[in-house]
């Protein structure tokens, strides 16, 4: 499991710091996407909604890299993930396959740093306890 893990990790660095990266340079061209796909990209390039985004999937992945502050870099990038496989459900079904391989990728090193997240799935905060 601990190599899976590392693989895991070191396939997600990669993708967000490749992807992320490209967000800036446009090293990799987009493929043709349908018309709602494509409007949406569009209006997201216009109002430089992405840079934003860019940056963080740049950083999470130096962060997987470097194998540094991991729980952080998984709690940044989750909501991104889900935006992608929304992305891809519902305007571009034929890309989903390299979000759904980031996201089990996700799903494996979260498990792996669990314990950072044991406070978040408590049903009581210590407070309320009386």
């Amino acid at each position: 499991m601990k190599i899976a893990t590392v693989v895991a990790r070191i396939l997600l660095g990669l993708m967000f710091t490749v992807f992320g990266l490209n967000g800036f340079l446009h090293f990799i061209p987009l493929p043709p996407k349908p018309a709602l796909a494509n409007e949406f990209i569009n209006l997201l390039d216009a109002s430089r909604y992405m840079v934003p985004v860019f940056a963080i999937q740049l950083i999470c992945g130096v962060l997987f890299l470097a194998n540094r502050y991991v729980p952080l870099a998984l709690t940044l990038i989750g909501p991104i993930l889900v935006n992608i496989l929304i992305f891809h459900v519902l305007m571009d079904p034929a890309g989903i396959v390299p979000g759904a391989i980031a996201t089990v990728c996700w799903m494996l090193v979260f498990y792996s740093h669990r314990s950072a997240f044991a406070g978040i799935f408590r049903h009581q905060t210590q407070d309320s306890v009386a």
